[in-house]
């Protein structure tokens, strides 16, 4: 879709937007008197309106976008479509540079997605494999796990630092298998299918080892207050490596059940591909639900070093029932389904309604997961009743991101060009994990023949995976900063991530020893653009005013995640398969 320009006149400050999708064209503010138009001039205006009018496609935000710009007090010079105040001359001028002049913005969802996945490559610990693209990243973490006797090399840092966090881990391979189960064919369709298993499979290794008894799991390597007073490459790494775990003394309900929702997930992925494998994830999986819902408790109290960068403020409750869903689907074990249906109330699966999918609150993505199961006929009837409050909740979710619920605190707020804006810190998990569950409930409700009810509407499939697209594209430059989010893709974007590694010298263009305070002296104060391209990472992304300030200390929107990106990886593939069939046709 072109971008379209409308200038808007505040008195001697006139301004052009030139990004969106405001539906404004007559800009023109020709002075001289209306001119009865000649015929031909008049047959092609119509034609030219015609064309126009029936061009640009239905887009979520527009009639809002009108709404707020007709609230302006300010004279605008932009009217709809509205011919007969402009002298025609003038229209049909500004028509013809509307339609010929801009360039469309059609974005390359494949190129997307093989970035996405290089950036799991960038994030690994451990001993990197032959076939490593990232070349300026190299082995690292190589101890972790020796001071306590068990082996916790390998799995992925989760953001700009080095610390091995347990429950975003688990998460990012959750949702990495997820988008893999809905969209494998898309994925495969892309020729991303072998880098998409290698970044689910260097995960759930990990976690294979740090599983390594039935009721013994790490939860972290490294110290998260050690880590962030040293600014070093992870090959130069000095910090503490201390591993720390959840037992039976120590419990962590929540980690290990979100880890188990990981393992099964996993293991559904992998089951056509080795059956042996699959069959070791699930394993761990089963042994993983079993202690955390024997033995219950947040992990962050168990593992108070935790507490400060991933407290699991939700609790335990909701990973419980998202790991015995995802067990429920890779085993066909109806104990699972029923311990779903038989907790939903107590343990918040029907009662809390959230307007957020995250690594710490697993209500929406479990609720959806739920709803799909009312069209599958495998369930018991008496789970219909549990199973349709399941639904309830989780359109009321669906509700809440296209602004169609009750009451302005019960939607996502939005920012003035539209983006879902949940809150200041990494705002993008938010956005990515949206767009995620919007788009897998958006082919649910096209395949079921069903839309919606929603309190401002009813809402069909076409508006979920519209306003899906519309936050992918606003990542992908489609914004007022006309620059992608995700580092690497497109002509301009961050260049000073938050990342030890990526804005250090690479180690294997300058082997010299980094120390840790050496770091923070030579390149983190350094204004120069990072020496690495950490491509694929989705960084936090702009405030709530699309305000975005690309500095290395500016870390609440430029450090990138690994829980940010993972979702995208199942939606980069739908979008590219929806723009095939576009691409074939010119």
């Amino acid at each position: 879709m072109a971008a379209i320009p409308c200038v808007v006149d505040h008195g001697m400050d006139t301004k052009i937007h030139a990004y969106g999708y405001d539906q404004c064209v007559t800009v023109c503010v020709c002075k001289e008197p209306f001119k009865k138009p000649s015929l031909p001039l008049l047959l092609l205006l119509l034609l030219l309106f015609k064309i126009y009018s029936s061009s640009p496609p239905e887009n979520p935000f527009w009639r809002r976008r009108v709404k707020e710009m007709k609230m302006k007090k300010s004279y605008q010079h932009c009217r709809m479509l509205k011919l007969p105040r402009f002298p025609l001359h003038c229209s049909v001028l500004l028509m013809l540079f509307t339609i010929f002049s801009i360039p469309s913005q059609a974005f390359d969802y494949a190129d997307a997605l093989s970035k996405s996945l290089l950036y799991f490559e960038a994030q690994r610990s451990g001993r990197l494999p032959y076939n490593q693209r990232v070349s300026w990243r190299h082995h690292s973490g190589l101890t972790d796990g020796l001071e306590q006797g068990v082996d916790l090399v390998g799995g992925y840092y989760d953001a700009g630092d080095h610390v091995k966090f347990g429950l975003p881990m688990a998460f990012t391979v959750t949702m990495l298998s997820w988008g893999v189960i809905e969209f494998g064919q898309q994925i495969e369709m892309a020729g991303e299918m072998e880098h998409a298993l290698e970044a689910i499979k260097w995960g759930a290794d990990y976690f294979s080892k740090a599983h390594t008894r039935p009721n013994v799991l790490w939860a972290e390597v490294g110290d998260g207050d050690t880590d962030h007073y040293c600014w070093q490459r992870p090959e130069d790494m000095t910090t503490s490596r201390r591993g720390y775990k959840i037992d039976e003394k120590n419990p962590g309900s929540d980690l290990a059940g979100e880890t188990a929702a990981a393992m099964a997930a996993a293991s559904i992925v992998f089951r056509k591909i080795n059956s042996h494998y699959s069959h070791l994830l699930l394993q761990h999986a089963q042994e993983l639900f079993e202690f955390g819902d024997k033995y219950r408790g947040k992990y962050d109290t168990s593992v108070g070093v935790v507490k400060d960068y991933y407290e699991s403020v939700s609790g335990f409750m909701d990973e419980l029932l998202w790991a015995a869903l995802w067990l429920y689907k890779a085993t066909d074990n109806e104990d699972y389904l029923k311990y779903v249906i038989d907790k939903a109330h107590c343990f918040g699966g029907i009662g809390w309604a959230i307007t957020e999918f995250s690594w710490d609150v697993k209500y929406a993505g479990l609720q959806i997961i739920a709803s799909k199961l009312l069209h599958e006929e495998k369930h018991r009837p008496q789970y219909t009743h549990i199973l349709e409050q399941y639904r309830s909740k989780a359109e009321y979710y669906i509700c809440s991101c296209v602004s169609k619920n009750n009451g302005s605190k019960n939607n996502i707020d939005r920012t003035p060009a539209g983006l879902l804006y949940i809150r200041q810190w990494n705002n993008m998990q938010y956005v990515s994990s949206a767009a995620f569950l919007l788009t897998i409930y958006s082919d649910f409700l096209q395949k079921s023949h069903r839309k919606v009810k929603c309190h401002g509407g009813l809402v069909g499939h076409q508006e979920l995976i519209n306003l899906a697209k519309s936050q992918v594209d606003y990542i992908l430059g489609s914004n007022p900063q006309n620059m992608s989010y995700l580092v690497g893709y497109g002509l301009r974007f961050p260049t000073r991530v938050h990342h030890r590694g990526a804005s250090i010298v690479s180690y294997k263009e300058n082997k010299g020893f980094i120390g840790c305070t050496q770091g923070y002296d030579n390149w983190y104060s350094n204004p120069k653009p990072n020496p690495n391209v950490i491509v694929g990472a989705l960084v936090g992304g702009p405030d709530c005013q699309d305000n975005f300030s690309d500095e290395r200390g500016n870390y609440m929107q430029t450090e990138a995640c690994t829980y940010n990106t993972a979702p995208l990886v199942g939606v980069f593939a739908r979008l590219n398969e929806l723009q095939v069939p576009l691409r074939a046709s010119y």
